[in-house]
């Protein structure tokens, strides 16, 4: 008899599953419940004047908006010296005006009828106003987010929890979604932790973004930190801000870290082989941003690339050329390359061309002509010492090398070049300086004199 009795109990306990889902049908009519009752409290008397209220302030408020919005941009109009950040302030405010004209005068309305009447005939004006204040700063609030579709689930996430927190329905709301989960170990993962979770983590995810557009507008302004440290500072910065969010909100939630620390350990290692290639060009990019060897603006050549840096990222160099072609060279190449840096420490570069003139020229005459050439071109230093000297007696001409200064090389070399050969050729035409090139002399034999000498072969 007991043996028959322990198995009937075995048979009608119930399971997990079976009690998760009485769970969540008992708080649904419980909720249901509550939601009836309040409505029917709608149709009263009272209530009902109060939802005339409301409306009537709502078209009031409108009305003002139709009225004072035009005038108050017009206004804004003649600002023109203000700041951005105080534009960008009126400008939502002018779009939330019919808004602010709402709380503004139904809490005038809430207070004046507290003092003429009962508190309860107040009530419901209350609630409505207390909504529209909080759904208003919410809004104010939500406009430090940058993304769009961040900010719309932050802002549809904030109005939920003000409206249930202010209806009293919370409680119940959260005990609903904490009933739809599973539990794996100690750890109990619900609908609750996951909507608080996307929650916080996107309110600290916004205000890292916030504080790091703001340090780095900052960083960037002062000039007396070189570009290359305000990148490695911005790069540092948002590290720290997003890795905090992250970690703060993992935390809020109540996971803990040491599994998780583990598994990265884990999995770093295999990705530290996997990814050698990556790895190597993010450390090879903060040592070019600690030695400063190159920075934004600097003119470099790689191989056959010549142009200077628009920017330093963490895997790659973005070197812009002059014919507007845009390289992303690996940071472990100008590492492990030889790279020629025109403007390391400074701006000074020169140039060397080679020419050549005939024999029958004064080769004192040609060194003076080709200096003053040269140093007649817009670029070309005329304080930095400007030398021509002979290099060579060749088979046609006498060979020569110039050597000039400029201190702009991004402006091009093959252009600055391209100008002092032009002056060359102009003084020289001037001054009847001539320019050999090699001749050749073609001797024609007999037809005689060719059989003699095939016979003689």
């Amino acid at each position: 008899m007991a043996q028959h009795q322990t198995e009937q109990e075995v048979v009608v306990s119930p399971t997990a599953p079976e009690v998760a889902i009485d769970e969540v049908l008992s708080i649904s009519s419980d909720l249901l419940a509550q939601g009836q009752l309040f409505v029917e409290t709608l149709f009263r008397t009272w209530n009902l004047y109060q939802i005339l209220i409301a409306i009537g302030v709502f078209v009031v408020a409108h009305i003002l908006r139709a009225i004072l919005g035009p005038r108050i941009r017009a206004w804004m109009g003649s600002r023109e010296n203000w700041p951005k950040w105080r534009m960008r302030i009126l400008v939502v405010v002018h779009q939330r005006l019919r808004a602010i004209f709402f709380v503004t005068l139904i809490w005038v309305v809430i207070l004046a009828m507290r003092e003429a009447t009962w508190p309860s005939r107040s009530y419901l004006l209350s609630v409505i106003g207390t909504l529209a204040f909080a759904w208003l700063g919410i809004v104010f609030a939500t406009r430090l987010i940058k993304s769009p579709s961040l900010r719309k689930f932050v802002r549809y996430g904030a109005w939920t929890w003000a409206t249930l927190q202010i209806l009293g329905l919370l409680d119940s709301a959260e005990r609903l979604l904490d009933s739809i989960g599973f539990s794996m170990g100690e750890v109990r993962f619900s609908l609750l932790l996951l909507v608080q979770g996307l929650v916080i983590l996107g309110v600290l995810i916004s205000l890292a973004r916030f504080f790091t557009t703001t340090t780095t507008t900052r960083v960037k302004a002062n000039e007396d930190i070189s570009p290359s440290m305000q990148v490695l500072i911005v790069k540092g910065v948002q590290i720290a801000f997003y890795g905090a969010a992250f970690f703060l909100g993992v935390r809020a939630l109540g996971i803990d870290l040491t599994g998780l620390a583990v598994l990265s350990g884990a999995i770093g290692v295999g990705l530290g082989f996997g990814l050698q290639k990556v790895v190597s060009n993010l450390v090879s990019g903060v040592i070019i941003l600690l030695d400063k060897s190159i920075k934004p603006g600097d003119v470099i050549s790689l191989g056959d690339t010549f142009g200077w840096i628009n920017s330093l990222g963490a895997r790659y160099v973005s070197v812009v050329t002059r014919d507007g072609r845009e390289y992303l060279i690996p940071n472990e190449d100008l590492i492990t390359g030889q790279v020629v840096n025109w403007s390391h420490s400074n701006d000074f570069v020169r140039l060397d061309i080679h020419f050549g003139t005939a024999y029958h020229d004064n080769p004192h005459d040609v060194r003076r002509i080709a200096i003053a050439a040269a140093q007649s071109v817009d670029r070309v230093l005329s304080d930095r010492n400007t030398v021509c000297h002979i290099v060579g007696f060749g088979d046609s001409s006498v060979d020569y090398i110039l050597r000039f200064w400029i201190k702009d090389p991004t402006g091009g070399l093959t252009n600055i070049r391209g100008n002092v050969f032009l002056a060359l050729w102009d003084a020289f035409a001037e001054n009847g300086i001539s320019i050999p090139f090699p001749q050749r002399e073609v001797k024609l034999l007999e037809s005689e004199q060719v059989n003699v000498k095939m016979d003689q072969s």
